[in-house]
């Protein structure tokens, strides 16, 4: 195979990679097979050439060499393939399958691998995150032993097109700045810019964690430095630092790496001063993993002194959230302002992209301290489907909400791409796609009747069609008093600013308001889970009879009596707040005799738990699923959660442990901007992170922390075992997803990614747990067979009863 060396200096042609003169070794010549794997937002995942990985039968690949079968059954070969002229390997057979590369190192040593537009990447077996978007700022350390190293390039379906890049770097110092991908603020006039809050990622290319650097942020003269966490070896972590902008008027902040007092490295980045009137950004420190985020906000044009409406606007795929507050012409009655989806395409506003828009919301709200009752919620394409989304999740949140060329559902737009159906045809498909039903607009859609709803699409869209505008139409038809329709003639997907800035949606927001709690007579709410969404003003659903089935309230409250019917409902709550003190209520639930409560001065909720009757108790404890924590195993990665791997196990598991962590710490900022601490067991002491969301690697055998957090887990794995209950799995070829509450914390949960030996643990690889919309239960055992597409291979899942039991009508077995 014909190598090339080629030197660069300053930027590289498709990497903009800022660093001082080094090496570059460009791939230039490989192999191709495929299509061989076939991933999505499921559970499920077929992956022949991780299969063969899993269980070490993996051959070196050369042409003509049998490689995979296609879905038909017909086998498939090793062809050669060459990139064109600026470097990229591109063509039909770039489609579903793996690209082979290789290097000959003529040592041991780390480098720099950046590839763009591909899913993944195993060097020399390890698995590292993948540059799906073709950002080409992911710079991964990947460890190179002398002699050759393989490559194998997971390709996706529509990247044959746009090709596939990919160099290996070796740059002169060993841990650097990479400001390719910086979060930053505006300096915006009139504001406190004294302590201002930007990110760069750190790269560390040495086999030791690096602890205790400092990073020093010099702005027009005035210092701050900040002490950065921990950053594990041979990776890359996107840091915080603190800046003092409060004499900034133009120019560059001067960013100093400290170890002690010696300098590791020097960047220069570029302020951006704006006025307050103008369009501007903020950063903040997210609580889902302690990272520094961003958004963007529109200001209110010539406030008056009053309350202003608070629009919040989500973005579509690729746009950044500065460009969508940009769209919006300046409104003298509101402030408009677009949080992130974490990324410019995140999370499809799901999962995090949710969390996302919540926090900024929440910020939003202490910021601008707008009027509680004009809360607006709009979002185009990506953003559409957001607004859809969020809508139906937060009744009662909104006033009103516009979504513009947007799409209902991800499964029904087609960007689901995995193996799980609409409909199910089994039990296992039963249970994975009961884990996905909080994205399923459709069967919240009657929480819709909370707002006003507005629905602007063009009529030539040919991104997202005007056919899911009409759907909706005729859903909300069946139901809804309050929306209107509107298709912009001539209109494609985008069509000028005025796809979001609308007049008559804004005119239509004006005529909307959000109804005090004491207003709300009818309660119609539906929800799948609790703790994304359980309330609707006064009604509160706190526990299912079972987790993540759809759980709706239909309730009238009129002259002192609440009558009407529940479903999937175990434990709910009524605000009384408003009710005068010595007022009797009577509540009759689902045609059951009715229940008399008389408020007492103390009593600001009442809770009622479904029996044989229904009956008036206390609240949930805490340590029961519920509002703050009800699974399912994605809920972990959140209160930020700390990776922690094995090192008491053999050499090849604590191996696979750490590279774990590291692959899913890489995707984590890849798909989040996000940073995560990654510890050893040995080092981890629960009372040193409290409230914080634990990530397992290993199992029971091999990962010291096991002990401390999992011992009264139903689910067990150890080495050569997985023991779900009472059934047991003999074997070193099972991996394991599950979740189990922190016994010292009421928020945070401990998250495991394991396996019962190394094939297990290997078969666990995958993570498309973090595509937003994915649906995962409480817990899953499937053995290395699931890799060859056999759906029998997933052994047992199912989800939790409220009191964190296995139950068996929850669960399924193979």
């Amino acid at each position: 195979m014909m190598r090339k060396i080629v030197f660069i200096l300053a930027l590289f042609q498709f990497t903009g990679l800022s660093l001082m003169a080094q090496q570059a070794y460009v791939f230039r010549d490989g192999l191709i097979s495929g299509p061989c794997h076939q991933y999505g937002r499921t559970a499920l995942f077929t992956d022949q050439l991780a299969g063969l990985i899993c269980e070490g039968q993996l051959k070196t690949p050369i042409n003509g060499a049998a490689s995979f079968t296609d879905d038909k059954g017909k086998a498939g070969t090793w062809q050669p393939v060459k990139a064109d002229d600026d470097g990229s390997f591109a063509g039909r057979a770039i489609n579903n399958g793996y690209l082979y590369v290789s290097y000959n190192s003529p040592k041991a040593q780390t480098a720099i691998l950046n590839i763009a537009g591909h899913q993944m990447v195993y060097v020399n077996g390890t698995p590292h995150a993948g540059d799906m978007y073709r950002y080409g700022w992911m710079y991964v350390p990947v460890a190179l032993h002398k002699g050759i190293n393989d490559f194998y390039i997971r390709t996706g379906r529509s990247y044959g097109r746009m090709g596939i890049k990919a160099q290996l770097m070796f740059p002169e110092k060993p841990v650097y700045i990479s400001t390719a991908d910086s979060t930053l603020p505006f300096v915006v006039s009139n504001k406190n810019n004294s302590e201002l809050w930007g990110a760069v990622v750190i790269i560390n290319t040495t086999s030791l964690p690096l602890k205790n650097l400092q990073l020093q942020a010099t702005v027009a003269g005035k210092t701050l430095t900040t002490t950065l966490p921990d950053i594990a070896a041979q990776t890359t972590r996107k840091v915080g630092f603190k800046m003092d902008a409060s004499a900034f008027k133009d120019g560059n902040c001067s960013l100093t790496l400290l170890n002690a007092k010696t300098t590791i490295d020097h960047k220069t980045i570029t302020l951006k001063p704006v006025s307050d009137t103008l369009h501007y950004s903020n950063t903040f420190i997210s609580e889902i993993d302690g990272s520094v985020q961003y958004y963007s906000v529109s200001p209110q044009s010539n406030p008056d002194g009053k309350a202003p409406a608070l629009f919040l606007s989500v973005h579509g795929a690729e746009v950044q959230a500065i460009n969508q507050a940009s769209a919006y012409r300046y409104k003298d009655w509101g402030v408009l302002v677009a949080p992130t989806n974490r990324r410019p395409r995140g999370f499809n506003w799901e999962d995090w992209g949710r969390l996302d828009a919540l926090e900024v919301l929440d910020i939003a709200t202490k910021k601008f301290q707008p009027n509680p009752e004009r809360i607006y919620l709009t979002g185009h394409s990506m953003g559409g489907h957001g607004t859809w989304y969020l809508g139906a999740t937060f009744p009662g949140k909104w006033a009103a909400i516009a979504p513009c060329s947007g799409y209902p559902t991800l499964m029904g737009y087609g960007s689901a791409d995995g193996l799980i159906p609409d409909s199910p045809h089994n039990n296992t498909e039963k249970v994975l796609l009961r884990a996905s039903n909080p994205s399923n607009t459709f069967k919240l859609a009657t929480n819709y009747k909370a707002a006003g709803v507005y629905i602007l699409h063009g009529d030539s869209d040919k991104v997202v069609s005007v056919d899911y505008a009409r759907q909706m139409k005729q859903v909300l038809a069946g139901f809804h008093a309050d929306y209107s329709y509107y298709e912009y003639p001539g209109g494609e997907h985008w069509y000028g600013d005025q796809c979001v800035d609308w007049g008559p949606l804004f005119q239509f927001f004006k005529w909307h308001t959000i109804p005090a709690d004491s207003s709300i007579s009818m309660v119609d709410f539906t929800t799948a889970n609790p703790a994304i969404s359980s309330a609707y003003h006064w009604a509160h659903i706190l526990q299912q009879q079972h987790a993540l089935e759809y759980s709706r309230l239909q309730l009238f409250r009129h002259n002192n009596t609440i009558t009407g019917t529940t479903t999937n409902v175990q434990t709910l709550a009524f605000d009384v707040k408003d009710l005068p003190v010595g007022t009797t209520t009577s509540i009759v639930l689902d045609g059951r005799p009715a229940l008399s409560y008389t408020r007492k001065a103390e009593d600001t909720s009442i809770y009622l738990h479904n029996g044989a009757a229904w009956t008036q108790g206390a609240a949930p404890l805490s340590t029961e699923k519920g509002i703050a924590r009800n699974g399912t195993f994605k809920e972990a990665f959140n209160h930020r959660m700390v990776f922690v791997y094995s090192t008491g196990g053999q050499p090849a598991e604590n191996e696979w442990s750490l590279n774990k962590a590291r692959y899913d710490a890489e995707t984590w900022y890849y798909r989040g901007n996000g940073a995560v601490d990654i510890i050893a067991d040995k080092d981890f002491d629960a009372t040193k992170y409290p409230d914080r969301s634990v990530i397992i690697y290993g199992n029971a055998s091999t990962n010291k922390a096991w002990k401390q957090l999992l011992q009264n887990s139903p689910v067990q794995v150890t080495r050569g075992k997985v023991t779900v209950g009472t059934q047991e799995y003999t074997g070193n070829r099972f991996a394991a997803y599950f979740i189990w509450p922190r016994a010292d914390s009421k928020v945070a949960s401990v998250a495991v990614i394991g396996g019962s030996g190394l094939p297990g643990m290997r078969a666990a690889d995958a993570n498309q747990y973090f595509a937003g919309g994915s649906g995962f239960p409480d817990y899953m055992i499937f053995s290395t067979d699931l890799l060859k597409g056999d759906m029998n291979a997933v052994k047992t899942a199912g989800f939790y009863n409220n009191e964190w039991k296995l139950d068996d009508a929850e669960s399924i077995k193979n």
